[in-house]
């Protein structure tokens, strides 16, 4: 006996809704700002390490606690303002592209 398999749009129009409907609608959009989130995590915890820093050691220069760094690497509360200060704190300029679905774009 042949095991059904499913595609994720399959499930995701079974269980969420189809594309267009209001809870899909939502759903992608904040799929998106998740998927925006890891990626400007990423940006920050990819700078520290090229500018060989500890989570604490950024937090020191920052003012902030080692864990509100794991948190903002993490993607989460993460705000412009905190942005600027983290690439401020690491002497990399940083340019934001609120264009379209966002970029970070670091300048080293």
């Amino acid at each position: 006996m042949a095991m059904k398999t499913y595609t994720l749009e399959e499930l995701e129009d079974k269980y969420i809704g189809k594309k267009g409907t209001e809870k899909r609608n939502k759903y992608e959009q904040e799929l998106r700002e998740e998927l925006q989130a890891y990626h400007i995590g990423e940006a920050i915890k990819q700078a520290r390490l090229a500018k060989n820093l500890t989570q604490k050691q950024l937090g020191e220069k920052v003012g902030v606690q080692k864990s509100q760094i794991s948190r903002l690497e993490n993607g989460k509360s993460i705000t412009i303002s905190s942005l600027m200060r983290l690439f401020s704190a690491m002497g990399i300029p940083l340019t934001l592209d609120m264009g379209g679905i966002g970029k970070v774009v670091l300048c080293q």
